[in-house]
């Protein structure tokens, strides 16, 4: 019988530290009235309800974004920083056993959202703007590194190709591509000195990549937990699992769900969601699988 895959490690993100017995999952909040999934559009109202909802359901830490990540109207700093950043500050003063990611690739809004008291900068861009990681080192702020094969923000791909190494799988190039990337990354972020355990490294699913590179890079889940860093899963009805299945954003949670139960059994640690309650429990199913979790109750012929 084939070993156990090892577990990811430690997260820790200003001195909370979360374990390999507890799945982490982290939930989509976009103050953005244009996100791919409708119902993942939120003016400040619903915002709230959603954040309340997420920590209901299960939710460590929640992802606040102000940008489509797609295509769309242009959005400036002011206004990136004006749809988040009051955010930040509510779930900080409503919710203080939550953890709070800012996904933005600026470093104007992330040194914002240190400010008003986030913990995490969720970079999906991959560094295309060189000082956000140095804010997230002089503030102490987790990170996130991405891949996103050179794509500039809000860009989508388009007949992307990672040539395959000497003697590998023909898309083993796009697994050599992020391992290169997000772990050149990383140690950047280690140089500056933020904890190896507050340093995410995402493939980045969609990004820079077809659905055939997205679907390769769950089944490698274990050449990136192999880095020795926390790693971020952002599945969720994802095109990748709508092209895989034929299947619009609003009917791609139960694909989502089977690409979260491999990636969690082969390591990964954190997982980007839209469906808090649906994603808590089929990790919380393969942490016990896997033995990093015990059950819950064990009466089953005992009594």
């Amino acid at each position: 019988m084939s070993a156990v895959p090892a577990a990811g490690g430690v997260l820790r993100l200003r001195g909370r530290e979360i374990g390999p017995d507890r799945p982490v999952v982290m939930a989509v909040v976009n103050r953005t009235p244009d996100s791919f999934y409708a119902p993942a559009r939120h003016d400040d109202a619903s915002a709230d309800a959603a954040v309340a909802r997420a920590a209901d359901e299960g939710a460590d830490i929640v992802d606040l974004g102000g940008v489509r990540a797609g295509r769309g109207p242009r959005v400036e700093v002011d206004e990136e920083i004006s749809r988040v950043i009051p955010l930040v500050e509510r779930v900080r003063r409503r919710h203080p056993d939550l953890l709070v990611s800012v996904d933005t690739w600026r470093a104007e809004v992330a040194r914002a959202a240190a400010d008003a008291g986030a913990d995490l900068i969720n970079d999906t861009w991959a560094g295309h703007d060189a000082a956000l990681v140095e804010v997230a080192a002089e503030r102490g702020l987790g990170i996130v590194c991405s891949h996103t094969g050179g794509a500039r923000p809000r860009t989508d791909p388009f007949r992307v190709e990672y040539p395959a190494p000497p003697g590998g799988e023909p898309l083993d190039g796009v697994l050599d591509d992020v391992v290169r990337t997000v772990s050149a990354a990383a140690e950047r972020a280690v140089a500056l000195g933020i904890d190896p355990a507050s340093i995410l490294v995402d493939p980045t699913h969609d990004f820079g990549k077809n659905t055939w590179h997205s679907l390769h890079l769950v089944r490698r889940t274990e050449a990136l937990v192999a880095l020795g860093h926390p790693v971020l899963m952002a599945l969720s009805r994802k095109d990748f699992v709508g092209e895989s299945l034929d299947l619009p954003a609003e009917d791609r949670l139960e694909g989502t769900l089977a690409a979260t139960a491999v990636a969690a059994w082969l390591g990964a640690r954190v997982f980007r969601a839209h469906d808090v309650r649906a994603t808590r429990r089929t990790l919380d199913m393969v942490a016990t699988i896997r033995g990093d979790r015990a059950p819950a109750r064990t009466v089953r012929g005992l009594v």
